[in-house]
């Protein structure tokens, strides 16, 4: 093919392409409502071959495709060089472009796809433009035999390349949405962690019996809303938590506190709820556990704490439990007045945003809790 026959860059090609790039979706995976609109494409106009063609740099590649095989290998081809591209030419033009016999344009006649196999004879395509208002790219039919498309056909391919690209843009746009997020879950966990560590430099000095109670309230509730921010941080979605990570996590910040005498241990499969219910969540555990300790083991006494989340008929519901003192302590009191004024409003709060209520029993042996939701 001669170089003539090669299509010129786009006027605005540097442009053109930092446009392509910063959309992030050359050489991405087949996506099902991309292949959905090829296949459309090629059933409305009559067509064997439809493609998404993003131009590059220095080679055409297909998003979607249907009908575009290696004439040797039967494979389907992904990309091909400049200097066969239809499309490089296409995307030089204003709005629709038709060719309705490739062996009368010069732009096409020596093209190898046209001269050989698979014999192109017609091409049409409606342009991707960018929000910027540049081409990306082509959403086209072709043909092995001259044609022309109806009015019908050519609306339907520039509605569908304006969904395509409005597709891309939007994909894009969600990418940058959940890397915002992440970065902002992970600055938020740092900070949590840098304040963590004041309180606890606080508390070591501190001598008052009503505020070492205190600090390690707010400890217990800052190690919680650390944990969900480092599982929303690893969350696909960043508006679900997997449970069972998210309920190791405050496990593990509880026993820290905890030391080794007394044991905390989890049991929970692996599924999602809203951040708001994680939440929830870690505050209540966070709470009975602190309960337990100061109530149950007095003393540095050794025992068991155990947290459980269990799938029901109705949903889920969360049991907490430990071996302690229980009615057997000194200040044997019933389970809401032992865990404290505003630790059980906290708990109640939290049960009702999870749907369920708080179900306590103080025992002979020990302490429990549950919320069904």
């Amino acid at each position: 093919m001669g170089p003539e026959l090669i299509a010129d860059p786009h006027s605005a090609q540097a442009d053109r392409l930092a446009t392509l790039q910063s959309l992030d979706i050359l050489d991405t995976e087949a996506e099902a409502e991309f292949d959905e609109v090829v296949a459309l494409a090629s059933r409305i106009c009559e067509t064997p071959i439809s493609l998404i063609s993003l131009v590059a740099e220095d080679r055409q590649w297909f998003k979607a495709r249907v009908g575009m095989a290696d004439p040797e290998t039967g494979l389907d081809v992904r990309e091909t060089p400049l200097d066969i591209s239809i499309c490089a030419h296409a995307i030089l033009e204003d709005g629709f472009f038709e060719v309705e016999d490739t062996r009368n344009d010069p732009r096409t006649v020596s093209n190898p796809l046209v001269a050989g196999d698979p014999n192109l004879r017609f091409y049409a395509g409606a342009p991707l433009m960018a929000e910027d208002g540049l081409p990306m790219g082509m959403l086209c039919v072709l043909d092995d035999k001259p044609r022309k498309l109806t009015e019908l056909q050519r609306d339907t391919l520039r509605v569908l390349a304006r969904q395509v690209m409005r597709q891309i843009e939007l994909k894009q746009a969600l990418k940058q949405q959940e890397t915002l997020r992440a970065e902002m879950d992970h600055r938020v966990k740092n900070s949590l962690q840098t304040i963590a560590s004041f309180v606890r430099l606080y508390a070591r000095g501190v001598s008052d019996p009503a505020a070492k109670p205190a600090l390690e309230a707010i400890q217990r509730r800052i190690d919680a809303t650390g944990a969900l921010h480092e599982e929303l941080q690893n969350s696909v979605t960043g508006s679900v938590v997997n449970i069972q990570t998210f309920l190791s996590r405050v496990c593990s910040h509880l026993q820290a506190a905890a030391g080794g005498q007394v044991v905390i241990v989890q049991s929970c499969e692996a599924f999602h709820l809203s951040h708001d219910q994680a939440s929830a969540i870690g505050m209540i555990v966070s709470e009975f556990a602190a309960n337990s300790l100061k109530h149950g083991f007095p003393e540095g006494a050794a025992g068991e704490i155990a947290i459980a989340i269990e799938k029901t008929v109705d949903g889920h519901q969360l049991i907490c439990r430990d071996n302690g003192l229980g009615s057997n302590g000194a200040a044997h009191v019933a389970l809401p007045s032992r865990i404290g004024g505003l630790g059980q409003s906290l708990m109640q709060a939290a049960a009702a945003q999870l749907g369920g209520e708080l179900d306590t029993t103080l025992s002979a042996g020990g302490s429990y809790l549950k919320v069904a939701f």
